[in-house]
């Protein structure tokens, strides 16, 4: 198939929100615009935060899922200003053998971790060609719980992840606004917006049993940017009610090519905004899972933990090999995508993370927080043996 004809499929194929999109927002549901009044700061925040606290608890008990992400591979053919991974950032990349990934795979299992998030930028060079089935098939017998956060791809093509034992997949649309996500997305397949917006749809005909989405706080207005993730949410809710969903609301973090980064006051999300996030998605949706990063510090997460949050990651690292050291042997550059060994190597060198994290504690480290705080951590809370015929 020609180049435009393929551009024609990829945008006429699965569409459903991408073509209700503008109506949707131009129309907000009660729901809807519920939430978004609780986002103004004359609802008493102390208000919500109990009402959130008791719903939390109704649906889900004193319960946190843990997980930990896995990075892959640092290699991406997107120009995403924003990333680390972006193609044209002079940064040391890898991307671990399958049995590198098992490795780093053993390591998080003896931390107790039973749920992964598999992490990888974009690059069919590198990532393709039946990897993530290989990955996948190895990983399988010692992780139930896998979830992929990789490109997104055809229906068809997540049908086979699935089958090979993935069951959660995680896309970002990072912002909602068009003209955002243009100006930020100047080169590679992530350009297509709609494309990216009809993912999750695409993953649910597929499969996949858990499906999370969410949008990076700091790229445009976050209150517009929290209508659009609410609307997109009760979309799924409606039209793929089979899969669990969950919502994050990760905000911007230093990252490689901007370790000075700082936050445009206009758009940034504060603390007290980011709490009535949590609070107001809790008690609009009631039985969503809510995903809390390591993105954020520790002082904030633990205040967090009792108002709405169910997921969190810990003692996360956000490169390939990052727990292990992996793949430092094959480190090297890249030039508009294309490869290009180092120079010179002082053995000392690791890829380069996506983003820098802040809460740096251990596992061990947050599940005494969590016990402290009369919770249970859950670091399994699935096995495929359920679906097995008796």
């Amino acid at each position: 198939m020609s180049g435009k004809g393929r551009d024609f499929v990829i945008h006429c194929a699965a569409v459903s929100f991408s073509l209700q999109f503008d109506d949707l927002m131009s129309r907000p549901s009660p729901l809807v615009r519920r939430l978004m009044a609780m986002l103004e700061p004359g609802v008493p925040l102390e208000k919500l935060a109990q009402e959130s606290a008791a719903v939390t608890r109704r649906h889900f008990g004193h319960t946190m899922r843990m997980f930990a992400p896995l990075y892959l591979s640092n290699e991406c053919v997107n120009n995403c200003s924003y990333c680390g991974f972006s193609r044209d950032n002079a940064i040391l990349r890898t991307t671990l053998t399958p049995r590198q990934v098992l490795q780093e795979a053993q390591y998080l299992h003896g931390l107790g971790f039973r749920n992964l998030l598999l992490v990888a930028g974009e690059h069919p060079k590198f990532v393709s060609d039946g990897y993530l089935q290989e990955c996948l098939d190895l990983l399988k017998p010692l992780i139930p719980g896998l979830a992929i956060e990789v490109g997104p791809m055809e229906d068809d093509q997540y049908a086979e992840i699935v089958a090979h034992g993935a069951e959660g997949l995680v896309v970002y649309q990072e912002t909602y606004d068009l003209e955002t996500y243009r100006t930020l997305h100047t080169a590679g397949p992530k350009k297509n917006f709609p494309w990216r917006l009809d993912c999750p749809e695409r993953a649910y005909a597929g499969g996949f049993r858990r499906i999370g989405i969410g949008a990076l706080f700091g790229l445009s207005g976050w209150k517009r940017e929290a209508q659009a993730l609410a609307t997109h949410l009760e979309y799924l809710l409606k039209h793929c009610w089979k899969s669990q969903l969950t919502v994050a609301f990760p905000r911007m973090r230093p990252y490689a090519g901007n370790y000075q980064y700082t936050p445009d006051e206009k758009l940034f999300l504060s603390d007290v905004a980011l709490l009535r996030l949590i609070t107001a998605f809790r008690i609009c949706f009631p039985t969503v899972g809510i995903v809390l990063s390591t993105r954020e510090p520790a002082d904030l997460r633990d205040a967090l933990v009792p108002l709405g949050v169910t997921h969190m990651s810990a003692g996360a690292r956000t490169e390939p090999g990052g727990y292990t050291g992996a793949g430092s042997e094959d480190l090297h550059l890249t030039t508009k995508g294309r490869r290009v060994e180092l120079s010179e190597k002082t053995g000392c060198e690791k890829a380069t993370e996506q983003f820098r994290i802040n809460d740096q504690r251990s596992a061990a480290e947050i599940e005494v927080m969590l016990r402290a705080k009369s919770m249970d951590p859950v670091w399994k809370d699935w096995d495929e043996a359920i679906l097995a015929p008796a």
